[in-house]
């Protein structure tokens, strides 16, 4: 019966600790999917860059008068991503922004320096 309720409590434990890492933490405070870029500024100051990135692009061909196929690329969902250097005993984190909304949080590889998500 030990043997039982340890197993039970070490998956409760794995799944507790698995929401935690889903989550980006700047110095004190915590910001997770669904926050918005005025709460993530508020809590971890401004990043260390920003860029607009095309998630979702279209491929058209037509024709032009010459029967010439002319192809055209049109985005079709444009987010924005920010970047945050936590330093070199940490990562880059990549906070994505859907109209407005964290959506995910990525990590880009080792920091470098000093840290810029010690938060407000």
């Amino acid at each position: 019966m030990n043997t039982g309720k340890m197993i039970l409590i070490s998956f409760v434990m794995i799944f507790l600790f698995c929401a935690d890492a889903a989550a980006f933490r700047c110095g004190n405070g915590l910001v997770t999917s669904g926050d918005t870029k005025m709460q993530v500024l508020v809590t971890c100051g401004k990043p260390t860059s920003k860029e607009k990135v095309c998630t979702d692009s279209q491929t058209s061909i037509r024709t032009d008068i010459n029967g010439r196929k002319i192809k055209s690329k049109r985005c079709v969902n444009k987010v924005e991503v920010w970047h945050y250097n936590c330093g070199e005993n940490d990562f880059i984190y990549a906070l994505t922004f859907d109209d407005g909304r964290l959506m995910k949080e990525t990590t880009m590889g080792r920091g470098a320096g000093k840290s810029e998500c010690l938060g407000k």
